[in-house]
């Protein structure tokens, strides 16, 4: 039986930041552990799952954002579980190399001015760190699907592929305004940072191409295929810049 259960972790209200839990037929995985500090939020969700953190099989961390990988070492503390990552940002997470941010827009150059994606956490070396365009099973903890490796957002972006063409891909793409569910909560926008918004369309489309119908993210959604694929041509008309290419020049 492939069926899974996706449950969000609201680690912000309105959407604004999301964590998600994968119930499967035999074990749980945690995708993205939230700010520092979310350890009793995503208690309080495995409770009304009536799961404790011990039913945490793996931690799959999505990039080194701090909104993502904040409470992760903490995370593992309590569960015991192991962490995922892509090595490509392995220094991040280390905390041996700042996280650099290349803003998408008017939003993501004021976001950069607050404090909250400077905010410190612990870092930490993932236990299981996938290499290049490798995959990991995660039949193996539990749930079926697939975690690959999705950069764009940032160099070592990875995203979970289900069994049930649902994906998880962390900041890939956002929605609503600003961020989150306030209003057009179910359209498409870019998140406040993205490194390459043409390698992000590649993987969207990718994931498109593979049949997937739905997709979990970081803040807000979720969206359907047909918000993805007109997000993901979207990118395509950027320039290099990450502005839109005039389509209709004079």
């Amino acid at each position: 039986m492939n069926r899974v259960k996706v449950v969000r972790i609201p680690i912000l209200p309105l959407r604004m930041v999301n964590a998600h839990l994968l119930i499967g037929p035999d074990g749980c995985v945690l995708i993205d552990a939230g700010l520092p500090g979310s350890e009793n939020k995503i208690r309080n969700a495995l409770r009304r799952e009536k799961l404790t953190f011990k039913d945490i099989k793996l931690i799959v961390i999505t990039h080194a954002h701090v909104d993502h990988a904040g409470s992760a070492a903490a995370i593992r503390e309590l569960t015991g579980a192991p962490i995922l990552a892509h090595k490509d940002d392995a220094m991040h997470y280390s905390r041996e190399v700042p996280m650099t941010f290349c803003p998408s827009g008017w939003f993501g150059r004021f976001f950069i001015k607050l404090p909250l994606m400077f905010q410190p956490y612990v870092g930490f070396a993932p236990d299981l760190m996938l290499s290049g365009q490798e995959t990991l099973d995660l039949s193996r903890f539990g749930v079926p699907g697939q975690v690959i490796h999705t950069p764009g957002h940032t160099s070592g972006s990875i995203s979970v592929e289900l069994a049930t063409r649902e994906a998880m891909v962390g900041d890939l793409l956002a929605s609503g305004i600003l961020l989150g569910g306030i209003m057009r909560k179910h359209r498409a926008i870019r998140p406040p940072f993205e490194d390459d918004p043409h390698r992000v369309a590649y993987e969207l489309q990718r994931l498109l191409d593979s049949g997937h119908r739905t997709f979990y993210m970081g803040h807000g959604g979720p969206l359907g295929a047909d918000q993805v694929r007109r997000h993901a041509q979207s990118l395509l008309r950027l320039t290099s810049t990450g502005r839109a290419r005039d389509l209709h020049p004079s």
